[in-house]
């Protein structure tokens, strides 16, 4: 899949433009130009090094929503097998944004549930642009009982702007479909592992992200609004959303460091869309891995972790002056 660059990319993308230019034009020639080929390389592999290594919160943002991007569906056939998709919520219907079933991870029986999000305009429609409704919440709640019911670990994948804000979420009763995820997925007695892959928007991402074990993808965000909405409320202006990005330390490092994500996982150099076969090895990785440390621990210290990992949440001293 070709991967569009990025505005802060572009520096990258004109000099792999001169390096193409430059082979293309002495190919069939006697002419040596290996040592103008060899400095475009440095230069290439200098500029990737120096844009990379100093993301800001807003160019994080910007590769967590990146079109590109492996989808949910795309890790699920790069880390799971036999993947058996379950469909409703047996009060109104399913909810193609938010797709769930019994998978296999390695040789681990799991429940999966997560967010969809489409490529093109007709996909991104049936998937509601990863944004899902009441349906989907009780839908991914109805299958985590379901696991619970068998003794199956449950693995969330989250990427998400946010819970779909439309009238007839609302007339369904959409914040009382997380409120409830939330309750019921800190008793739920097996182990739970959610990893944001993405976008990690509001309660859209929290109504399924309740686990014993959180972790993010390095290039994924996890706020409680977007970094637009916050600019739109605190300046009035969207144009902030930068600056907003970077005030409300929504990245991956700056939550591992606040305590609210457990693990952040690496990706290559770019972001996931660069490489999607490393990108899911290292979630595969760090899935196995988790899931084998909290699957060792007894369902009553399990309940209890999982309870003070969430109430711990907001606790700060003043700094001594």
């Amino acid at each position: 899949m070709d991967v569009t660059p990025l505005e802060f990319e572009k520096p990258i993308v004109e000099l792999e433009r001169q390096l193409a230019a430059l082979k293309e034009s002495s190919s069939g020639q006697e002419i040596d130009v290996s040592k103008e080929i060899a400095a475009i390389e440095a230069k290439i592999k200098k500029t990737r090094k120096e844009i990379y290594s100093k993301l800001t919160a807003w160019q994080r943002v910007q590769i967590a929503r990146h079109p590109a991007r492996p989808f949910m569906l795309d890790y699920v056939s790069h880390c799971f097998d036999d993947f058996i998709e379950l469909h409703g919520d047996r009060h109104i219907g399913d909810d193609q944004a938010m797709p769930a079933g019994f998978a296999r991870l390695d040789s681990r029986k799991c429940m999966l549930v997560g967010h969809q999000k489409g490529r093109d305009t007709k996909e991104n429609l049936k998937r509601n642009f990863g944004s899902a409704n009441p349906e989907g919440y009780r839908k991914a709640l109805r299958l985590m009982r379901l696991a619970e019911k068998f003794g199956m670990p449950v693995v969330a994948l989250i990427d998400t702007p946010g819970a779909y804000p439309g009238i007839g979420a609302e007339e369904r009763n959409i914040a009382e479909a997380i409120a409830f995820n939330l309750r019921e997925m800190m008793t739920l007695e097996i182990p739970i592992v959610a990893v944001v892959i993405g976008e990690g928007g509001s309660g859209g991402a929290l109504g399924i992200g309740v686990a014993d074990r959180v972790l993010m993808l390095e290039n994924a965000y996890y706020s409680v609004i977007s970094p637009e909405g916050c600019a739109a409320i605190l300046w009035k202006d969207r144009q902030f959303a930068p600056e907003a990005a970077e005030a409300m330390k929504l990245t991956a490092t700056d939550l591992k460091r606040l305590g609210v994500v457990d693990e952040v996982i690496p990706e290559p150099e770019g972001g996931a869309q660069y490489d999607r076969d490393a990108a899911a090895a290292n979630l595969k990785d760090a899935l196995v891995r988790n899931l084998n440390e909290v699957s060792a621990k007894p369902v009553a210290k399990l309940l209890e972790e999982r309870y003070q990992k969430f109430r711990a949440f907001g606790e700060y001293e003043d700094p001594v002056k």
